[in-house]
């Protein structure tokens, strides 16, 4: 009799398990889907609107920390330069210039990224995750404790990462989800330090580097991708050196 009651217990102990598992898989597919209702007619406008093609089939992001803006860039080919499909306002800002170096710094980082997660669940509405550390950071940063966890997300709040409001961050999610359904593997995430081609911008930037000289090195790295993306709407080849510096080809 023991033994049918154990057995009974693991039986509904294993259901329960499969249940809550399923049931929070079905949570995220519905948000997705009723995210997809919601916004799909309404960007297939905005698309339309811009003269580009729905759905699209590649993203680029770039963001902005000191103007505090994101943008998106979007193609139709993989043959065809990048369009401006829209900028979002970044809601709130962690840290200061500079790249992020360590876990608890505050930092957002700055460099070369892509899209590695996409987490329907998150406590900041919706998020989805940069590869940091990169290959750079890897070299740069403190070996034992570099940080994790860093997200594009909805909410206003920031200990590092990007944060757009609720609203943003649905538009941002849905278009990020397309190109990925459309074979888009790796969604590129640069981000600087700031624009480059506005005056207020370049010269707040040129005041943190007299403060902090080590800077503008590697500001000047990153200007280089700003500018070719400038020129050509296409994104260069970024490698990274043993010293962990960006290489561009």
């Amino acid at each position: 009799m023991r033994m049918i009651i154990r057995a009974l217990s693991f039986i509904f102990i294993g259901i329960f398990c499969i249940n809550y598992s399923y049931s929070q898989t079905s949570f995220a597919n519905y948000k997705v889907a009723g995210l997809s209702n919601k916004l799909e007619d309404t960007l297939q406008k905005q698309f339309a609107a811009q003269k580009l093609k729905w759905p699209l089939k590649a993203m680029y992001i770039r963001s902005f920390k000191f103007d505090k803006q994101i943008e998106v860039w979007v193609k139709d080919d993989t043959t065809k330069n990048y369009k401006l499909f829209k900028t979002y306002k970044v809601c709130m800002q962690s840290g200061r210039m500079g790249p992020k170096r360590m876990e608890g710094d505050y930092q957002v980082p700055e460099g070369f990224y892509h899209i590695n997660e996409f987490n329907p669940n998150s406590n900041y509405h919706l998020s989805l995750g940069l590869n940091y550390p990169n290959a750079s950071d890897k070299i740069l940063s403190d070996p034992a404790r570099p940080g994790t966890a860093i997200y594009i997300h909805g909410s206003c709040v920031s200990v590092g990462c990007i944060p757009v409001t609720d609203a943003y961050i649905e538009e941002i999610y849905l278009l990020a989800g397309k190109a990925k359904n459309a074979g888009q593997e790796f969604i590129p995430v640069h981000v600087f330090p700031i624009r480059y081609n506005v005056k207020k911008s370049a010269d707040y930037l040129a005041e943190a580097c007299k403060i902090n000289p080590s800077l503008t090195p590697f500001s000047a790295r990153l200007k280089e991708a700003f500018d070719y993306f400038e020129e050509k709407k296409q994104l260069p080849l970024i490698l990274v050196n043993r010293k962990g510096e960006y290489v561009f080809n």
